[in-house]
């Protein structure tokens, strides 16, 4: 994470937190992603939770939208680059 100085934010009635902009890319937050919040003493550790599967997810709904990819393309893809590293592994399929 860069150097970025604390930065104040006002917790709304409804409980509601907004993380400073320059805080979130420099945090790599993105919109809808999971925190943990850790109470430490009086204070609290707010932190990226990484929830490996459903940010899987969410890329590759970022990826196949911003390329315009079909989920059926997508699939040969993979099935494609599956094979070719098993060639490139073990040599020719199915000997």
């Amino acid at each position: 994470m860069e150097n970025v100085k604390t930065a104040i934010a006002e917790i709304k009635s409804r409980g509601q937190l907004t993380i400073p902009k320059k805080i979130r890319e420099s945090s790599h937050l993105e919109e809808g992603q999971v925190v943990s919040i850790i109470p430490v003493g009086e204070s609290v550790i707010i932190t990226p939770k990484r929830l490996e599967l459903d940010e899987a997810r969410r890329q590759i709904r970022r990826i196949m939208k911003a390329s315009g990819l079909s989920e059926k393309e997508l699939l040969k893809g993979l099935k494609d680059e599956r094979e070719a590293l098993y060639r490139e592994t073990y040599g020719k399929k199915g000997r």
